[in-house]
């Protein structure tokens, strides 16, 4: 019960704050759903799965450049190239976790990271399919909601910054809806088996190829999802908007939310969205922000070892205590 009373404050939250925030600031929050998204998907790889990926950016490209091709040489509209975009990360992460039933560990997590080396490469050797170095730019095309002219919902004009932060934070609440129902059921038993010991999985006749395949089509998807939102905010994607720092960002964001949980994923993905600002703020010396940004990292991970989930946790277990005390 609790969960869902905390989903719906969320809800309401998320609802009512462009009404109180900038436009500029509702942007950044949108990338925060944005990321979000992504690290959900992860999550249900590397917290519940067992599997750590390094290359999340890479499925993340796929699912921004299948939005932009889309919109920028076949003409669909951007939101309808969303579901189309994760389709094709999950089918492309399914494909992956099957040469990756092999692996595992670090093995596993240097097979995502190359792929996550050469996704640009390879976005700059199609030149003629996904606009090479260039890239291709979204700004001002009809396929673009409001990017031009704002756009009506429910009698109230959204600007683009409005209309994006509404439909990230969206698709990012329904996201975690849906990995809430697949987890808490018999597959999110099945995989947090897999987690803790694939040999007890195995004889209890959970079956390890379908479902670390199943996790990595199911994460792929999600950042495929993330991707095609990333592609709409940003308007324009060439190789350089999906470096390798995102990977190793969105498994940041995992470990700082708290890994095998979906409550503190909100705090991961605030924290790498806000991360180089909050460094840049604390040095202004050129090369600071990095060193800056680790040791953030280290002291965090020191103090709250569990992640933000971790902290949550031990908040209801002091409550209860207390309460325990107090009624006695």
């Amino acid at each position: 019960m609790v969960p869902i009373v905390a989903f719906v404050v969320l809800t309401a939250i998320v609802a009512v704050v462009p009404a109180f925030v900038s436009e500029f600031r509702a942007q950044q929050l949108a990338y925060v759903a944005v990321y979000l998204t992504a690290i959900i998907g992860l999550n249900v790889l590397t917290g519940y799965t067992g599997q750590i990926s390094l290359g999340h950016g890479a499925f993340m490209a796929i699912g921004g450049y299948t939005t932009a091709i889309l919109m920028a040489d076949h003409g669909v509209k951007d939101i309808w190239t969303i579901p189309l975009a994760g389709l094709v990360a999950g089918v492309a992460g399914f494909l992956f976790g099957i040469p990756a039933l092999r692996l595992s560990g670090l093995y596993l997590a240097l097979a995502t990271f190359a792929i996550a080396v050469s996704i640009p490469a390879v976005l700059k050797r199609f030149e003629d399919f996904t606009g090479g170095g260039t890239g291709i730019n979204l700004f001002g095309i009809p396929e673009l909601t409001a990017s031009l002219t704002p756009v009506s919902i429910l009698g109230r004009e959204l600007s683009f910054n409005d209309w994006l932060y509404y439909l990230c934070w969206s698709i990012a609440l329904l996201g975690y809806v849906v990995a809430w129902l697949l987890l808490r059921g018999r597959t999110g038993l099945a995989l947090r088996a897999v987690r803790d010991s694939e040999t007890a999985a195995q004889s209890s006749g959970v079956s390890l190829p379908r479902y670390k395949t199943l996790a990595f089509g199911v994460s792929a998807a999600y950042a495929g999802v993330a991707g095609s939102l990333f592609a709409i905010a940003t308007t324009y994607v060439n190789p350089d908007t999906f470096p390798v720092a995102l990977s190793i960002l969105l498994l940041v964001g995992v470990v700082v939310g708290g890994l095998g949980s979906l409550v503190g994923l909100i705090a991961g993905a605030v924290f790498i969205q806000f991360l180089p600002s909050w460094s840049q703020a604390v040095s202004k010396s050129p090369g600071a922000p990095s060193v800056v940004s680790g040791a953030l990292l280290i002291a965090l991970m020191f103090v709250l070892p569990m992640g933000a989930a971790g902290l949550v946790e031990r908040l209801r277990l002091l409550t209860r205590r207390l309460y325990h005390r107090s009624g006695s």
